[in-house]
């Protein structure tokens, strides 16, 4: 009955075997060549997209649109060199269900864009130890992936937190390539490569302006 349905969270389009006690839809491996890199709120006025990759570290609302209506942005999508999977908030305040939902979500739009040829770069989140049991199914192992320190840097815990979940990332997927957006922490181990986040990128636009 579903597959007659319109939007029906996307089953109606696939449905995939997926792993882990959520069955998680699986990423396929991508290795990384390097490219300039925008976000999705940039991504349909962008020029030379060829050379040009998209993350998501932006607010939930500037790419839920991708989850309503995924067939839309696949022709703009494939024309990017890379494109991150999107990164669907994992806050420790939000109840467990919302935050498997949306790894779900992030993991499902990842394995569709693939089959239409996108190369995509797994964005790894987490929110806190107890994520651990699922945060990290349906990820490739030796692979390329993305992170962002973007929020985690400003109290102790918070910092610890996200100490934790990288380890863990670390020794569980054995990244080739850890893309990472914003500052990177003195503990953080890795063949890393750095992208500014925009609040950096302004500050900087400011200072060089006095």
């Amino acid at each position: 009955m579903y597959k007659s349905q319109r939007n029906y969270e996307n089953a109606q389009r696939a449905i995939y075997n997926g792993t882990g006690e959520y069955q998680i839809p699986e990423i396929e491996p991508t290795q990384y060549e390097g490219c300039d890199w925008i976000g999705f709120n940039y991504a349909s006025t962008a020029k030379d997209r060829e050379k040009k990759g998209v993350h998501f570290f932006l607010d939930d609302y500037q790419f839920i649109r991708l989850w309503t209506d995924p067939d839309r942005y696949i022709g703009m999508l494939q024309q990017f060199s890379y494109v991150m999977s999107p990164d669907f908030s994992m806050y420790t305040d939000f109840p467990k269900a919302l935050q498997i939902y949306n790894h779900y979500r992030k993991h499902w739009l990842a394995a569709y864009w693939q089959e239409h040829g996108i190369r995509v770069i797994p964005t790894i989140c987490w929110s806190d130890k107890d994520s651990f049991e699922w945060c990290f199914d349906g990820e490739p192992t030796h692979s390329v992936v993305a992170i962002s320190s973007v929020g985690t840097q400003n109290s102790r815990e918070r910092r610890q937190k996200f100490l934790d979940g990288y380890m863990e990332m670390v020794d569980r997927l054995q990244p080739t390539q850890i893309i990472f957006y914003g500052s990177v922490p003195e503990e953080c181990k890795g063949n890393i490569v750095r992208v500014k986040a925009f609040s950096e990128k302004w500050n900087e636009a400011e200072v060089a302006q006095w």
